[in-house]
């Protein structure tokens, strides 16, 4: 019974109980196909403005060789995994179409900060690779291109293993993200003197 109203001819108190719960069932009901409706209108957008999750670039051919990194280069591995399964790495560049010269590079740490007792505080770590793409002929696709990457991590000397196993694991991220680098930038090259 709602106060304020009389009952209308036929329903008691009875009735107007037991219309509450449907009252509420129904609202909840609209309330979750809103909320279907708003999402997937959310998704529809997505969809219809080209949103897209970032997927790995297409390679324009199917052999690299890797040149001039050392015998036990990281980077050289971050650049052999980044280039995905459809490419093949080959040892000789009279095998590859593309070339990939490393120039230089290099893994460097420096300390930026100090405690009031002179201990190292603060680092930063910084990963660099400058290097060219040749194709098969020698022709240069790509002049010296010089990456890098720079993390600052803190550090505490009673913590030493835990940060050095944290450096280790920032140095390879940092050769992760080099390596997509150079290969979105192989996806979009073309051959010297092709429209």
């Amino acid at each position: 019974m709602v106060p304020g109203r009389p009952n209308a001819p036929g329903r008691t108190a009875v009735h107007e109980q037991a219309a509450a719960p449907q009252t509420l069932l129904s609202k909840r009901a609209w309330l979750q196909t809103g909320r279907a409706t708003a999402l997937g209108g959310l998704i529809w957008a997505l969809a219809g403005c080209g949103f897209q999750l970032r997927r790995e670039p297409t390679l324009p051919f199917k052999r690299i060789a890797l040149s001039g990194f050392g015998a036990r280069s990281t980077q050289a591995a971050a650049l052999r995994r980044a280039v995905g399964a459809d490419v093949e790495v080959v040892a000789s560049p009279s095998q590859a179409d593309v070339v990939v010269v490393a120039l230089a590079e290099a893994q460097e740490r420096g300390v930026v900060g100090f405690t009031a007792a002179g201990q190292v505080r603060e680092l930063q770590l910084r990963v660099k690779l400058r290097y060219r793409v040749l194709g098969r002929d020698g022709q240069e696709w790509l002049g010296p291109t010089e990456l890098s990457q720079l993390r600052d991590m803190t550090y505490n000397e009673a913590l030493a293993l835990a940060k050095q196993q944290e450096e280790s694991q920032l140095v390879r991220d940092m050769e992760t993200d080099i390596a997509r680098q150079v290969v979105r930038q192989l996806a979009s090259l073309r051959r010297p003197g092709s429209p």
